[in-house]
Protein backbone atom coordinates (compact mmCIF):
# COMPACT_ATOMS: atom_id res chain seq x y z
CA UNK A 1 0.00 0.00 0.00
CA UNK A 2 1.63 3.32 -1.13
CA UNK A 3 1.44 6.18 1.70
CA UNK A 4 -0.10 9.00 1.15
CA UNK A 5 0.95 12.61 1.94
CA UNK A 6 -0.43 16.02 1.62
CA UNK A 7 2.49 18.64 1.24
CA UNK A 8 1.52 22.34 1.51
CA UNK A 9 3.87 24.78 0.65
CA UNK A 10 3.23 28.58 -1.12
CA UNK A 11 6.83 28.02 -2.47
CA UNK A 12 6.55 25.97 -5.77
CA UNK A 13 10.89 25.04 -5.64
CA UNK A 14 10.30 24.01 -2.19
CA UNK A 15 7.22 22.32 -2.97
CA UNK A 16 8.54 20.49 -6.01
CA UNK A 17 11.85 19.59 -4.37
CA UNK A 18 10.12 17.88 -1.40
CA UNK A 19 7.58 15.90 -3.45
CA UNK A 20 10.06 14.57 -5.98
CA UNK A 21 12.49 13.43 -2.77
CA UNK A 22 9.20 11.68 -0.80
CA UNK A 23 8.11 10.21 -4.35
CA UNK A 24 11.74 9.13 -4.52
CA UNK A 25 11.27 7.15 -1.78
CA UNK A 26 8.07 5.45 -2.10
CA UNK A 27 5.31 7.89 -0.97
CA UNK A 28 2.50 9.03 -2.98
CA UNK A 29 2.46 13.08 -2.60
CA UNK A 30 -0.14 15.05 -3.55
CA UNK A 31 0.26 19.20 -3.38
CA UNK A 32 -1.28 22.76 -2.38
CA UNK A 33 0.00 26.09 -2.45
CA UNK A 34 -2.45 27.24 -0.05
CA UNK A 35 -4.25 26.60 3.23
CA UNK A 36 -7.54 27.20 1.11
CA UNK A 37 -6.71 24.54 -1.22
CA UNK A 38 -5.14 21.89 1.39
CA UNK A 39 -8.45 21.84 3.36
CA UNK A 40 -10.06 21.17 -0.12
CA UNK A 41 -7.69 18.52 -0.72
CA UNK A 42 -8.24 16.68 2.88
CA UNK A 43 -12.57 16.96 2.40
CA UNK A 44 -11.87 15.01 -1.05
CA UNK A 45 -9.16 12.44 -0.27
CA UNK A 46 -7.41 10.24 2.16
CA UNK A 47 -3.92 10.89 3.55
CA UNK A 48 -1.51 8.92 5.68
CA UNK A 49 0.48 12.09 6.63
CA UNK A 50 -0.53 16.08 6.30
CA UNK A 51 3.02 18.63 5.84
CA UNK A 52 2.26 22.20 5.72
CA UNK A 53 4.53 25.20 5.52
CA UNK A 54 3.37 27.42 8.81
CA UNK A 55 3.79 31.01 6.76
CA UNK A 56 1.64 31.09 3.44
CA UNK A 57 -1.55 33.25 2.70
CA UNK A 58 -0.66 34.19 6.62
CA UNK A 59 1.99 33.72 9.30
CA UNK A 60 -0.34 30.63 10.68
CA UNK A 61 -1.85 29.25 7.75
CA UNK A 62 -0.04 25.93 8.46
CA UNK A 63 -1.92 25.81 11.96
CA UNK A 64 -5.38 26.34 9.99
CA UNK A 65 -4.41 23.03 7.46
CA UNK A 66 -3.38 21.06 10.95
CA UNK A 67 -6.47 21.85 12.34
CA UNK A 68 -8.55 20.77 9.44
CA UNK A 69 -6.15 17.59 9.05
CA UNK A 70 -7.00 16.49 12.33
CA UNK A 71 -10.92 17.14 11.81
CA UNK A 72 -10.54 14.29 9.40
CA UNK A 73 -11.95 11.03 10.48
CA UNK A 74 -9.06 8.98 8.68
CA UNK A 75 -7.01 11.29 11.33
CA UNK A 76 -3.99 11.85 9.03
CA UNK A 77 -0.22 12.38 11.16
CA UNK A 78 0.62 15.94 11.31
CA UNK A 79 4.07 18.21 10.65
CA UNK A 80 4.09 21.57 10.77
CA UNK A 81 6.98 22.61 8.27
CA UNK A 82 9.03 26.26 9.00
CA UNK A 83 11.72 28.05 8.45
CA UNK A 84 10.95 30.00 11.59
CA UNK A 85 11.75 27.21 14.73
CA UNK A 86 10.48 29.51 17.50
CA UNK A 87 7.23 28.72 17.44
CA UNK A 88 7.69 27.92 20.69
CA UNK A 89 5.08 25.16 21.94
CA UNK A 90 2.08 26.71 19.78
CA UNK A 91 2.51 23.96 17.12
CA UNK A 92 1.75 21.26 19.57
CA UNK A 93 -0.71 22.96 21.17
CA UNK A 94 -2.73 23.80 17.47
CA UNK A 95 -2.39 19.51 17.12
CA UNK A 96 0.77 19.10 14.90
CA UNK A 97 2.70 16.49 16.17
CA UNK A 98 6.15 16.94 14.66
CA UNK A 99 7.62 20.27 13.55
CA UNK A 100 10.23 19.89 10.97
CA UNK A 101 12.93 22.89 10.24
CA UNK A 102 14.10 23.77 6.62
CA UNK A 103 16.24 24.10 5.46
CA UNK A 104 17.12 20.10 6.48
CA UNK A 105 19.10 17.35 4.84
CA UNK A 106 17.22 14.65 2.68
CA UNK A 107 17.90 11.54 5.28
CA UNK A 108 17.10 13.42 8.23
CA UNK A 109 13.54 14.77 6.55
CA UNK A 110 13.20 11.27 5.99
CA UNK A 111 13.97 9.81 8.71
CA UNK A 112 11.63 12.07 11.29
CA UNK A 113 8.41 11.49 8.51
CA UNK A 114 9.23 7.73 9.06
CA UNK A 115 9.40 7.82 12.87
CA UNK A 116 6.46 10.05 12.92
CA UNK A 117 4.13 7.85 10.69
CA UNK A 118 4.75 4.58 12.75
CA UNK A 119 4.03 6.81 16.25
CA UNK A 120 1.00 8.54 15.23
CA UNK A 121 0.09 4.86 13.62
CA UNK A 122 0.77 2.84 16.97
CA UNK A 123 -0.99 5.76 18.78
CA UNK A 124 -4.61 4.98 16.36
CA UNK A 125 -4.10 1.27 17.65
CA UNK A 126 -3.31 1.68 21.11
CA UNK A 127 -6.96 4.34 20.85
CA UNK A 128 -8.81 1.71 18.64
CA UNK A 129 -7.60 -1.11 21.24
CA UNK A 130 -9.24 1.17 23.90
CA UNK A 131 -12.37 1.48 22.18
CA UNK A 132 -12.41 -2.26 21.62
CA UNK A 133 -12.18 -2.32 17.81
CA UNK A 134 -10.37 -5.12 16.49
CA UNK A 135 -6.69 -4.56 15.35
CA UNK A 136 -6.12 -4.45 11.48
CA UNK A 137 -2.32 -5.91 11.98
CA UNK A 138 -3.52 -8.99 13.64
CA UNK A 139 -2.91 -10.67 16.89
CA UNK A 140 1.19 -11.02 16.49
CA UNK A 141 2.19 -7.11 15.88
CA UNK A 142 0.97 -3.94 17.09
CA UNK A 143 1.34 -2.12 20.50
CA UNK A 144 -0.85 -4.91 21.76
CA UNK A 145 1.14 -7.98 20.96
CA UNK A 146 4.29 -6.15 22.28
CA UNK A 147 3.06 -5.72 25.85
CA UNK A 148 1.46 -9.51 25.78
CA UNK A 149 5.01 -10.91 25.10
CA UNK A 150 6.21 -8.65 27.93
CA UNK A 151 3.62 -10.33 30.24
CA UNK A 152 4.77 -13.96 28.92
Amino acid sequence: MTRRILLVDDELAILLTLKAILEMNGFEVETATSAREAKQKLRGGTFEMVISDMRMENETSGFEVIRAARSQAYNPATAILTAYPNLGSAWKTEGAESLLVKPMNTGDLLRQIEALLVTHQDSKQVKAEIAGVPSRRGPASGTGARESRKAL
